[in-house]
């Protein structure tokens, strides 16, 4: 039996992407690469829709 959303997805190839910013375990946040946080750049959060990182993933339940 074939689930019914397959009838309708559309394979794509993987697409090799840039993070545009990288973890400051200092800061515990998010940084552009000329320091300021992540998330005060409109335009990446429009691309990308979120900067979240894995490192909170390991230490918090709740994130």
């Amino acid at each position: 039996m074939r689930p019914f959303t397959l009838n309708y997805a559309v394979p794509m190839g993987v697409q090799a992407t840039v993070t545009p910013y990288r973890f400051d375990a200092s800061r515990q946040l998010n940084v552009l690469p000329d320091g300021r946080p992540a998330v005060s750049d409109r335009a990446l959060l429009l691309a990308a829709g979120t900067t979240t990182s894995t490192a909170g993933s390991q230490t918090h339940f709740d994130d």
